[in-house]
């Protein structure tokens, strides 16, 4: 405005002055005019780096970095275009390259063998990956989006006692054990909190199961060196019937006959920690459930009238059957109802309860439950809570179910309710 105001004003000026003076008044028409085409490329050359520059600000504003400038032939123009090409080509490559991490580690968290889940800054799940979803055995629904605090998830809970940078390992329902990491990156200047869950089970039975292995080869190896030859010993003497013709003698014959058979429980002792060690590998065949089931509670009915322990079945209407080693799932739900029974004590009950849409069978009895700090240690190879227990019975049971491939849990709800649950 400021150019058009002064060349009006020139023309205007013009014209009073050389009206009457035509050959001048048209040379001063011919400057004003070459002065304004001369304005007008000025004003082109210094308006065109402002165009550029607010047209390349729009470009990074709308995170557009494949817009470039051509070089115009000026010098200071073409600095500044050399300089803002440079800058989109960096940023460019940046964002490619930061596209191309994001992208891996979002195929590593998905594909990932360890358990991994992201929270926001406000400890809300955000990321949950599949194998941490598997570990859970929860719907992703019911916890993404909320805090690790008030999610009932037996993991979640160890989660949130985490602080950052600890790790825990637990055993969940006496059979998973899980190893728990907590620690935190930094996200836009603030702190977010990630965990990695790993689940130890066969790590940590492949280990236990070598320990006391060897331990029982070798224990099994001694007493059998041992036992042999002394019951050979025994019952040579026993058989000299001269011996025992004296009635002072009677005594001895006695003694040597309990030495005998406390030789013979011991033999068998030791066979029974040797067989946790050599499970043969299930001769699996179809079976019918129930029908175990009920051949097993036949054969304990005896035991449970003694402590007035009565039987409960609730069956699936249809038939229930399960792919799996027959000999070896008697010998299961045998220290299975044994176990119940003792547990109740006196006058109870156990429940059987079948489940073919979810392929689950439920024992339920009305024990006394068991305590937290024990249940960690129930399936432990020798760890046993009765006075003479051996704790090998539920080390047999996890052996074969494990070698089966079939998931269990003993776990007590209450008091007065406690559940073996085996998913086929």
């Amino acid at each position: 405005m400021f150019v058009v105001i002064v060349h009006i004003a020139a023309l205007v000026l013009s014209y009073f002055v050389f009206k009457n003076y035509p050959f001048l008044f048209i040379a001063c028409e011919a400057i004003i005019i070459v002065s304004i085409v001369i304005a007008w490329n000025l004003y082109k050359q210094l308006i065109q780096p402002l165009k550029m520059l607010a047209d390349g600000t729009e470009a990074i504003k709308d995170r557009d970095f494949s817009v470039k400038f051509l070089t115009t032939g000026k010098y200071e123009m073409d600095e500044l275009i050399n300089v803002y090409n440079q800058m989109i080509d960096q940023l460019r490559t940046e964002r490619t390259k930061q596209e191309e991490q994001h992208f891996f580690l979002e195929k590593l968290i998905q594909t990932s063998p360890t358990g991994i889940i992201i929270l926001d800054y406000e400890d809300n799940i955000q990321q949950i990956n599949p194998k941490a979803m598997e570990l859970l055995n929860a719907d992703e629904k019911e916890i993404k989006n909320k805090p690790v605090h008030e999610i009932s998830n037996a993991i979640i809970q160890q989660v949130a006692q985490l602080k950052s940078g600890e790790s825990k390992t637990v055993t969940l329902n006496g059979a998973s054990t899980y190893k728990i990491q907590k620690s935190h990156f930094i996200d836009r200047g603030f702190p977010r909190h990630f965990v990695m869950i790993e689940e130890l089970t066969a790590e940590i039975l492949a280990a236990e199961k070598k320990a006391y292995g060897k331990v029982i080869r070798m224990m099994a190896h001694e007493v059998n060196n041992t036992i042999g030859p002394v019951n050979s010993i025994l019952q040579s003497a026993l058989k000299k019937e001269n011996l025992w013709k004296e009635n002072e003698n009677l005594l001895l014959q006695h003694a040597i006959k309990i030495a005998v058979d406390r030789n013979q429980n011991l033999n068998i002792f030791m066979r029974n920690f040797a067989d946790v060690v050599r499970l043969p590998e299930p001769n699996r065949k179809q079976l019918n459930l129930h029908d175990l089931i009920h051949a097993v509670a036949k054969l304990m009915e005896i035991k449970g009238q003694e402590k007035q322990v009565e039987f409960q079945y609730a069956f699936a209407q249809d038939e229930f059957y399960v792919f799996a080693d027959e000999q070896q799932m008697e010998q299961v739900l045998i220290n299975i109802t044994k176990n119940a029974i003792e547990a109740i004590g006196e006058k109870g009950t156990i429940i059987f309860r079948t489940d073919i849409s979810t392929r689950q069978l439920t024992v339920v009895d009305s024990g006394k439950g068991i305590e937290d700090k024990v249940a960690e240690q129930l399936f432990s190879p020798f760890f046993s809570t009765k006075k003479d227990g051996q704790g090998i019975g539920l080390t047999i049971v996890r052996e074969i179910l494990l070698n089966h491939g079939f998931e269990f849990y003993l776990k007590s709800f209450s008091e007065k309710r406690t559940e073996f649950v085996i998913k086929f």
